[in-house]
Order: C-alpha cells, then structure tokens, then sequence
C-alpha cells in the first residue's frame, strides 16, 4: 500500500502544505500514485460547491489519486481558529476516534505516497484532553516535520521532535523551509538542526517567489523516507 506519512510543523503559518505539495509532486515526477489528506482544516472560502479550504484545495492538485473533498477534509471550520475552539463555537465534539475512522477509509486507497497533514503545531488541541497528535498515534504514522526557518526556530523543531519521540512515533525526516527571509546565521541553524535531530534532512527550501509545487520539489530529496 506504499508509504504513510503524517506532515507535522513546528508552528502554525510555516509552510506545512507547501512543502506537502512539493513532497506530493516529488512523488508525481517519479511516477508514484500520490494522495493527501487534511483530517482538520480552519478558516474557509465560499465557493460553488461550499466553503472549502485552501490548504485543502492545494493538496487536492498536487496529488495525482483523486479524491472528493469531504475524503481529503472530512472536518472543516469557517473562522480561521484554533480547532477546539471552532469546533465549541459551532456546537461540535471534536475527538480523535472520530477523525481516525475518517482518515482510514481513505488511506485504504491504493497508493505509493499518502500525506496525512495535521493543523497548526504538534500539540493543537482538539478538545480539552485531547490534540491533533493522537491522530497520528493512533494511525502509527511516521512524522515528517516541517521546520519554519525563523528565529525560535531551534528551540521548536527540538521541542517538537522530541515530543513525536515521546509519543512512540519515528521522526522519518524534516524540512527546513525559509518563512523568515534575511534570518540571520540562516546556514549555522541548519547546520544545528542537522546535528541534533534524530532524522535525515529532506531539503533546504530557500524563500521563493514562486511556491509552486514544482519549484519546491526541487529542493526535496523524497528517496531519503
């Protein structure tokens, strides 16, 4: 059934469906059937078929199985919000046994690369005892994570990978991806990170003018998973 990922960051706003899509195209140009799933998404668009998410939506165009919306983000929140609080403020229960049974269904399909991204950082909450992370515990997937290369970067990829490990799960790799151009000893954290973390380094995406999937991809080494 190929391999399974679950796409992680060391904060919200750093790139996480950037780098997804360019993982996904990696996939693509070697000829892999790639798919992509956002269990959870906040902060929605009108459209013609309803609100939608963008994230949502460009994970859909980078993957080359096709699957309806409500497969790739079986749970969406219009305000752009943390979960848990989208979710208390649309009268809903948000639990991880819940987003499990949606994500299984679609990770049956055949595939050589499947993406499963969360929301936010590693410990978002869904509820007040649990976080996105259980989802990924429960569908034993390894974690890639992505790094928002800005300053406090270090200390949150560490914290991060540190709290994967804690939770039983293998950090199969990381991205380091430019969100703060001009950071100052830009190569030096790098250099650190890859010294300190437990995992090979899927790419250096430097700060593009141009995020296509493709452009991106060509910063990614996927043969490292």
């Amino acid at each position: 059934m190929g391999k399974k990922f679950f796409v992680a960051g060391t904060d919200t706003e750093i790139g996480k469906t950037t780098i997804a899509c360019g993982l996904l195209e990696a996939g693509n140009q070697r000829g892999w059937r790639t798919l992509a799933l956002k269990p959870v998404a906040a902060g929605a668009e009108p459209s013609e078929d309803g609100p939608r998410n963008d994230d949502a939506i460009a994970l859909m165009q980078s993957a080359s199985v096709q699957l309806s919306y409500e497969q790739v983000n079986p749970v969406l929140f219009e305000p752009p919000i943390a979960p848990h609080i989208a979710a208390q403020q649309a009268g809903r229960r948000l639990t991880v046994s819940q987003l499990v049974g949606y994500c299984r269904g679609s990770l049956m399909t055949p595939s050589d690369l499947a993406l499963v991204e969360g929301a936010g950082g590693w410990r978002v909450p869904l509820s007040g005892r649990e976080t996105l992370a259980g989802l990924a515990v429960e569908l034993q997937l390894p974690v890639i994570m992505v790094v928002g290369m800005k300053l406090g970067c270090l200390n949150h990829a560490l914290l991060t990978a540190e709290a994967i490990r804690r939770d039983g799960l293998p950090l199969a790799g990381w991205v380091a991806n430019t969100v703060e151009k001009g950071m100052s000893c830009f190569d030096e954290n790098v250099e650190t990170l890859r010294q300190l973390l437990p995992a090979p380094c899927l790419g250096v995406v430097p700060g593009l003018a141009d995020c296509s999937p493709e452009k991106v991809a060509a910063h990614l080494q996927i043969d490292l998973l």
